[in-house]
């Protein structure tokens, strides 16, 4: 638990070879100063024993708009667990730490465990909370679940696409929605997200390729499935895969549909200040949204429903520069 402390050394390996340059340092003299870098190091280890940092027992690393992290985020809340979320500026830590989210880290001592991707995240949940408690069954992973939870990843990526497409020309809205509004995401990380936005709006494109023609690929793709949940959905059941009992694919096809529909609730209220609100979306952003309304009613009431009478609020936020809970900048 001594991750932050662990920047020190880098910080100080990256400033050595200048420091020897600048003043002519001899071999044995480096020598001396390398081997120094690495007790500073053994003592920064040392002191995570010794003086642990004080974290809250379990994280959930976010961005404030990211349907994949409202996928694990609901299923959390549901679950009743107490967690902090840290919230950092969009594509940041994806292009400069290769690290996506959601990423959930969970203390034991001093011991911190991370896991990454929506999936693995939702499995190890099943794993430590479905034996002992029984409001988590609706996150076992039946066969079927697993099947559909795939077909709906693929959908959640389909909508990047689109997102991206739509807004990206627009640097306002693609601000706003990576959180420079947010006060939770640090402020250092919405200064850069304003200056590298030229750079960043460019990986973006790449990474996604937002061309006209992955753009009508992937509509075609949601559509598609969107089709199918209205024909699943039209024999009156009220979860996707049949019956009554809610489980984790309803809620991923809420938290993954709720990028487009933006519906009251979204983000159990960790997202409010990312929303884009329908009437300043681009113009054909708008009519796909309101064509997808219009041709798939029971999709859409469903999503509505879910987040009516289904989504509840749970998460603190963690102001890591101060190693305290609450909202606020981490500045």
């Amino acid at each position: 638990m001594i991750r932050k402390r662990l920047l020190i050394y880098p910080t100080l390996l990256s400033i050595l070879p200048i420091f020897v340059a600048w003043r002519g340092l001899g071999v044995a003299t480096t020598i001396a100063l390398v081997a120094m870098l690495l007790g500073i190091r053994w003592l920064i280890v040392l002191s995570g024993i010794v003086a642990p940092e004080r974290t809250p027992p379990i994280i959930l690393d976010t961005i404030s708009a990211s349907h994949f992290v409202e996928k694990i985020r609901w299923c959390m809340d549901r679950l009743g667990l107490d967690y902090a979320e840290r919230v950092s500026g969009g594509t940041l830590g994806a292009f400069f730490l290769g690290r996506t989210v959601p990423q959930l880290r969970i203390r034991t001592g001093l011991v911190q465990s991370v896991i990454g991707n929506s999936p693995e995240i939702l499995r190890y949940l099943w794993g430590t909370y479905g034996a002992a408690d029984e409001r988590a069954s609706f996150l076992e992973p039946l066969p079927e679940r697993l099947e559909l939870e795939k077909r709906l990843d693929r959908y959640g990526v389909n909508l990047q696409v689109w997102v991206y497409h739509h807004i990206l020309g627009d640097r306002h809205l693609t601000l706003h929605a990576w959180g420079v509004d947010n006060p939770l995401v640090p402020w250092w990380q919405r200064q850069l997200l304003r200056l590298l936005f030229p750079l960043l709006a460019l990986l973006i494109r790449r990474a996604f390729s937002t061309t006209h023609e992955n753009y009508a690929r992937a509509v075609q793709h949601i559509e598609n499935l969107l089709t199918d949940i209205d024909t699943r959905l039209a024999d009156g059941r009220r979860s996707i895969l049949g019956g009554d009992a809610i489980n984790y694919t309803d809620i991923a096809f809420a938290a993954m549909s709720g990028l487009w529909l933006q519906p009251e609730g979204y983000g159990g209220g960790m997202a409010d200040t990312v929303r884009i609100a329908r009437d300043t979306t681009p113009p054909a952003m708008r009519a796909d949204i309101e064509r997808w309304i219009e041709d798939h009613p029971k999709s859409t009431a469903l999503i509505e429903r879910m987040y009516k009478h289904e989504r509840t609020r749970g998460a603190k936020t963690f102001a890591d520069d101060h190693g305290r809970n609450g909202p606020g900048d981490n500045a």
